[in-house]
């Protein structure tokens, strides 16, 4: 059957037409890009003030250049927790900070502080290992947010620094655009120990273990490999623990306030879909997921970590599905957030209606283009630009997700299905570009499908020439 959709090949503006195709064509012959610094290790130790808002301490980055061309000379740290507040003002400080930076030195944040650059104490050849270290100050902002609170809880999502990627197009020091994600990492071990009060619970990435300490404190350690982040949370959680049929551990931590048949429903459907999307997708490595349940997370929605998701509840459930199927889109197959949205938006979208068996017939005649030239692939930079993030989410989860099932039924199901678990082990634990996703289809296809990605406005032109 040829989907109707087909004729908006036709209708568009001749020039958006000509650039997907141009696009398409070119990024089918991209080379990868050598990224640096990679080989990650994240050693934390943080202590918690009496409620969980202020945590101090100190943060050991480990790392091995392995990108080309000359000596490594820097590295840049982002502080993406300080994307809403940037540098304070007006007597005001970002809620994370850093001080005292060993193994290099450290100029003013830039990219309103969210980005710190190290100039390192020894320029660092290719293959070789360095470390750099610093103590770091994380106060919550007081606000529901990822990284927020509201009432006795705490949530500590995109607050500790990372490392920032080079390739070949430089360093990506993209800013927060305020809405979605606009985060690049690579895949990374973290070892975090967190000194808290006793009387908070605290789940986090990772494997986690907690015992107690000396006047009613309590030591929680975790243990995360092959992760592009870590999460935590703070407070007087009601908590369960279950082990899904395929094996993994899932642990839930409510608040008081959140309804029991949502946290039950939640509950299943994390279990029934991080089996479903292991068995579609690839086992999923971790062992735990930790899902952390809230109705007041309707103020941002939900937001996936690693192992670590933060879910709107209520009575009737939650979106646990699209935040579980992050774990493999995003967290497992990485990506870069800020330049490709779709690839991880649409693809947990897209896996979301499979776990619940919406098939998205007909859904591309039910898309909403807020703007003439919108494209599937468009960057969070495009969606930045005025009149602003109005109807983002239409284009790249819905739009993009409709596209997929549509590849679906261009290829046929049991193809589209070997495709992506092939397309998932070919980047695990590594990042995927719009032209890997693109060759990986076209190879399951055994065509070309340029006029398929134009029809369904998918562009992929040459690293860094996209909107």
């Amino acid at each position: 059957m040829t989907p109707t959709h087909r004729l908006l090949l036709f209708v568009g503006p001749l020039s958006l037409v000509v650039a997907l195709l141009t696009g398409v064509q070119a990024a089918q012959a991209a080379e990868p890009p050598a990224r640096t610094p990679d080989r990650i290790a994240y050693d934390v130790a943080l202590r918690a003030d009496a409620t969980g808002t202020r945590w101090t301490g100190r943060e050991r980055i480990s790392f091995t250049h392995t990108g080309t061309g000359p000596a490594l000379r820097e590295v840049y740290v982002r502080l993406w927790g300080n994307g809403a507040d940037g540098c304070g003002g007006a007597g005001a400080t970002p809620p994370v900070r850093v001080s005292r930076v060993a193994g290099g030195v450290a100029d003013a944040p830039s990219v309103n502080c969210t980005a710190l650059r190290v100039r390192l104490a020894h320029p660092l050849a290719r293959g070789a290992r360095t470390s750099v270290s610093f103590d770091v100050s994380l106060t919550v902002p007081d606000r529901m947010a990822r990284f927020g609170r509201g009432g006795p809880y705490r949530y500590l999502g995109n607050a500790l620094p990372v490392l920032a990627v080079r390739d070949g197009r430089g360093w990506h020091l993209d800013p927060d655009v305020g809405f979605g994600e606009s985060y690049f990492t690579l895949a990374a071990d973290f070892h975090v120990v967190l000194e808290h009060p006793a009387a908070l619970t605290v789940p986090a990435t990772g494997t986690t273990t907690t015992r107690a300490a000396r006047a009613g404190r309590a030591v929680t350690v975790s243990t995360a490999r092959r992760v592009r982040d870590f999460a935590w949370a703070a407070g007087p959680f009601r908590t369960a623990a279950a082990t899904s049929p395929g094996g993994v551990r899932v642990r839930a931590f409510w608040t008081e306030d959140t309804d029991p048949d949502g946290v039950a429903l939640a509950r299943a459907e994390s279990a029934g879909a991080v089996d479903a999307f292991g068995e579609r997708f690839g086992r999923y490595p971790y062992g735990e997921l930790d899902i952390v349940l809230s109705p007041d997370f309707a103020v941002f929605g939900s937001m996936e970590y690693p192992g670590f998701v933060l879910l709107w509840t209520d009575r009737d459930g939650s979106g646990a599905a699209h935040e579980i199927a992050h774990q493999w889109w995003y967290g497992i197959v990485g990506d870069d957030e800020y330049a490709d949205p779709w690839l991880d938006e649409a693809f947990a979208t897209y896996a979301q209606d499979l776990f619940h068996g919406e098939s998205g017939q007909d859904c591309w005649s039910q898309v909403y283009w807020p703007r003439p030239d919108a494209a599937i692939t468009d960057s969070m930079g495009y969606w930045a630009e005025p009149p602003g993030p109005v109807g983002w989410t239409s284009v790249v989860y819905r739009a993009g997700s409709c596209a997929l099932h549509d590849l679906e039924r261009e290829l046929g199901t049991p193809v589209m299905e070997r495709m992506l678990r092939t397309y998932a082990a070919d980047h695990w634990y590594g990042v995927s570009t719009d032209a890997d996703f693109l060759r990986a289809a076209r190879t399951a296809a055994g065509r070309d499908l340029t006029a398929f990605w134009a029809a369904h406005r998918i562009e992929a032109g040459p690293a860094g020439s996209r909107r």
